[in-house]
């Protein structure tokens, strides 16, 4: 009995903290978001600024956003964003997609990537967080 009681605890304990990990991350990631926000938006509601709305973002083919005018180098990527591929385009976009009208240095911090991820990736097409 003991044992039993001691491994749901123990797997009490990993989820409790997997699930705050992972907010960690996405709470990290809306906070570099910030960086992103002067020309993109994300969530119920946004709209195209500068750059296109990014609600639906994981899965959706480069060049797609509802009226938003693309760069033709953007549209022809042949890109259908996922998290590898963001993680890479978003350390030097102009490498990933040369001739896109992103006028963004990148970012190069692992941990920092992985958190936009988190956060970007949680909004579905509707900019509701996906459940």
């Amino acid at each position: 009995m003991k044992k039993l009681t001691f491994g749901a605890l123990m797997i009490l304990t990993v989820t409790a903290t997997a699930t705050s990990a992972m907010a960690q991350d996405a709470a990290a990631g809306k906070s570099s978001f910030n960086k992103c926000l002067a020309c993109h938006a994300i969530g119920e509601g946004a709209k195209n600024k500068v750059g296109p709305e990014l609600n639906g973002l994981d899965g959706r083919k480069s060049g797609t956003a509802p009226d938003y005018s693309y760069s033709d180098a953007n549209k022809n990527s042949g890109i259908t964003w996922n998290e590898a591929q963001f993680k890479e385009y978003i350390k030097d976009p102009k490498a990933k997609i040369p001739g896109t009208k992103m006028a963004f240095a990148g970012i190069k911090n692992e941990t920092e990537i992985n958190n936009l991820w988190t956060y970007v990736s949680q909004f579905d097409k509707d900019g509701k967080i996906k459940q």
